[in-house]
């Protein structure tokens, strides 16, 4: 199976596209001694310029022959991935049928949003479409621009990529035409990619405005971790940790960015919980602090 990845790898590679190596479990692999001394003692730890082969999850991706074939070394039986966004000049549509993905997804086709493109079909039975990165900053987001269960996967995201085998279902993940050229995004589908997602009116009354700061490549990071909050305000209670553990590592590439400060953020995302009456808990700090070690910040 390793050779199959390697060999897979060193395709994508050839196309530009930067790979790096997830956990069985498709989740980042573990920092190493050197990088989680670093994150706990605070000290600036450029995650795109770190050498090591695994950490840093998709800052760790790469072009590079020699990078990847020690990367699979070192994690043999991990799973493959592609990052998303201007770093690849990809963009991912990723179709997840347990959550209505499917039927999102032909809407979206009778819309004329999704032109033909190359796609692959997923090991839990959904899909992932692959289109060209149009040049403009494309969020990643959770179903809620585009549908239930379509994820959007651009900058600062990633895809797992073929061969690489579904945790829970045992099947490989497959082109189902690796010949097809990957297409151009239809503008009306960046458009609906980029759309602003606002507050809803429960959450919005009477909060103070962010601090924000003018720092860093984020266009709008006021919008961002508005949104953010108001994924806490949506959750449903059976999803909350996971959803705050997410929203958490949002809100950290904004700090990570230069915007705000991580007790600041932080401090917005525990102000989110309560106003959507989200009853405290040990976790609750613990799912914030969790999303920002992933990201490389500590509070």
């Amino acid at each position: 199976m390793t050779h199959s990845l390697v060999a897979a790898a060193l395709r994508y590679a050839a196309n530009g596209w930067p790979t790096f190596v997830l956990g069985r479990a498709k989740r980042p692999v573990a920092l190493c001694e050197t990088c989680e001394a670093a994150r706990q003692s605070g000290k600036p730890h450029d995650r795109e310029e770190c050498p090591c082969l695994t950490c840093h999850g998709f800052y760790a991706a790469t072009t590079d022959p020699d990078r990847i074939a020690a990367m699979l070394a070192a994690v043999p039986y991990g799973t493959l991935a592609i990052r998303t966004g201007a770093a690849s000049g990809l963009v991912g549509i990723d179709a997840d049928p347990a959550h209505g993905g499917m039927d999102s997804l032909r809407g979206l086709i009778n819309r004329g949003l999704l032109p033909p493109t190359r796609y692959v079909r997923t090991g839990s039975g959904g899909l992932h479409l692959y289109y060209c990165h149009p040049g403009r900053s494309i969020p990643c987001d959770q179903g809620r621009r585009l549908g239930p269960g379509l994820d959007v996967r651009g900058d600062g995201g990633y895809l797992v990529a073929p061969p690489s085998v579904h945790p829970r279902t045992g099947r490989r993940y497959t082109w189902a035409d690796e010949t097809v050229a990957v297409r151009d995004m239809a503008p009306a589908l960046v458009d609906a990619c980029v759309v602003e997602l606002r507050l809803s009116p429960a959450h919005s009354a009477g909060r103070a405005p962010l601090p924000v700061r003018s720092a860093g490549a984020i266009s709008h990071p006021d919008r961002l971790m508005a949104v953010l909050c108001d994924r806490i305000h949506q959750a449903s209670e059976g999803r909350r940790r996971v959803t705050l553990y997410g929203c958490a590592r949002g809100a950290a590439l904004i700090v990570a960015a230069g915007h705000m400060t991580s007790t600041e953020a932080y401090l917005a995302l525990v102000a989110a919980c309560d106003a959507a009456g989200w009853p405290w808990a040990k976790s609750t700090p613990n799912a914030i602090r969790d999303g920002f070690a992933a990201e490389g910040v500590t509070l």
